[in-house]
């Protein structure tokens, strides 16, 4: 596996080795021992989940206030355009966001730290995205930021759907960074 840094601290784009040939292919999709040689981070998932989005359905962007979440997510099926933004008060990039395409083609996978909100525009005519994460979901601490806030200006590519994006009511109500709860102690 090769972890390549992004501009957000501790935000990592990881390739894993794929072995392929005219049969097929087969990959690790997770070892502990490699994640962490590769990202410098030791951690327990606790929960994994999936889901299956249709094209121009936006998930996010989410987080928990409490029981913050590391992720590490990946693509199985389909296109999407997947942001993680930075929401560490303290941090040197806090505001700032990371967007790059996760594909089933292209296998990548994206480290996302407790800390940030997560997100992601289906691109395709449908996708399955799968999500290992560090905390147990909490209802009650489940948080959305304004996937659209022009003070973080995510480059969604909304002209690769047709429409507008498909939002959640919860996400349709998400707040901007200025009004959110933020991450003080990360």
């Amino acid at each position: 596996m090769h972890a390549q840094p992004t501009p957000l601290a501790g935000l990592m784009l990881l390739q894993p080795k794929v072995f392929g040939d005219d049969r097929g292919f087969f990959f690790e999709s997770f070892n502990a021992r490699v994640f962490a040689q590769v990202t410098g981070c030791n951690v327990d998932f606790v929960q994994d989940n999936h889901s299956r989005s249709t094209q121009g359905v936006l998930r996010g962007l989410h987080y928990q206030i409490e029981q913050s979440q590391g992720k590490l997510v990946r693509v199985i099926a389909g296109e999407v355009y997947d942001v993680a933004v930075d929401i560490r008060r303290h941090s040197p990039t806090f505001g700032q966001h990371f967007g790059c395409r996760l594909s089933a083609e292209n296998r990548q996978m994206l480290w996302i730290p407790s800390g940030f909100a997560h997100g992601f525009l289906t691109l395709t005519e449908s996708a399955e995205f799968l999500y290992k994460t560090t905390d147990y979901w909490l209802s009650p601490a489940e948080r959305s930021l304004l996937w659209n806030d022009p003070d973080i200006g995510i480059p969604w590519p909304l002209h690769e759907i047709q429409g507008s994006p498909r939002l959640s009511a919860k996400d349709q109500a998400g707040l901007p960074l200025s009004r959110s709860e933020i991450y003080e102690q990360l």
